[in-house]
């Protein structure tokens, strides 16, 4: 089966410290990887760099078959928009739009029309238990919700691949499964690929496989331990 996401030599350094040093990832479509860590290790790093809104120092980041560490700026923007979801660990959400205009923006850039933009927000947003705060602005919402909208976004477009930043960092547990439920389930169901970074034993429970990032590379996670 041919990899939604191939990462090969992968490398970053701020200053003279490498933070990412020859690291190889590949996934196929469905599959959901959790990414552990210490703090600092370059969980956060690795997400930017694959949905392009950093520059690797060397090696290749494929999605789809598409090379975007050959691509200029606007070509990893148009990319990011059709084939990436991203739930932010600092959620971005526009404070001048409406919750449901937050979720449904990635639809709109995407030219999608009104009635299926509107139809596939609020699917989106009842899942997630926000089906009642459509209209309400942002500054009405807890952070746990902000984080609850953030998620909404990054899969109303249904992305080839979902990049999640400690996605429930902000959610009580019942919500943080009801999030979790929701990524693993849309990854399968789209035929996605996935890659989650927490530092949640539990959240990293729900992925296929567990790796740990460590001096710059991946390895398999013998213990889920922190």
């Amino acid at each position: 089966m041919a990899a939604m996401l191939s990462i090969r030599g992968l490398a970053r350094r701020f200053g003279a410290r490498p933070i990412l040093d020859g690291l190889d990832l590949e996934l196929t479509a469905g599959e959901y990887v959790a990414i552990i860590g210490e703090s600092g290790a370059g969980k956060s790093t690795l997400l930017n760099l694959v949905a392009g809104l950093d520059r690797a120092d060397a090696g290749r980041i494929s999605i789809g078959g598409e090379d975007i560490t050959v691509l200029d700026e606007d070509a990893r923007t148009r990319l990011r928009r059709a084939k990436v979801g991203f739930v932010f660990q600092a959620f971005h959400i526009l404070p001048h739009l409406t919750v449901a205009q937050n979720v449904e923006l990635p639809l709109v850039l995407l030219g999608v029309e009104p009635g299926e933009r509107r139809r596939r927000t609020m699917q989106l947003l009842a899942a997630v238990g926000l089906g009642d705060r459509a209209e309400s602005p942002p500054r009405e919402l807890s952070g746990g919700e902000l984080q609850r909208v953030a998620v909404a976004r990054a899969l109303v477009h249904r992305p080839a691949l979902v990049l999640a930043d400690e996605p429930t960092g902000n959610l009580d547990p019942d919500t943080a499964d009801t999030v979790l439920r929701l990524l693993a389930g849309t990854i399968k169901a789209e035929g996605a690929a996935g890659i989650l970074v927490t530092h949640s034993i539990h959240a990293a429970a729900t992925a296929d496989r567990v790796l740990r990032l460590d001096h710059g590379r991946l390895r398999a996670a013998s213990s889920m331990a922190q």
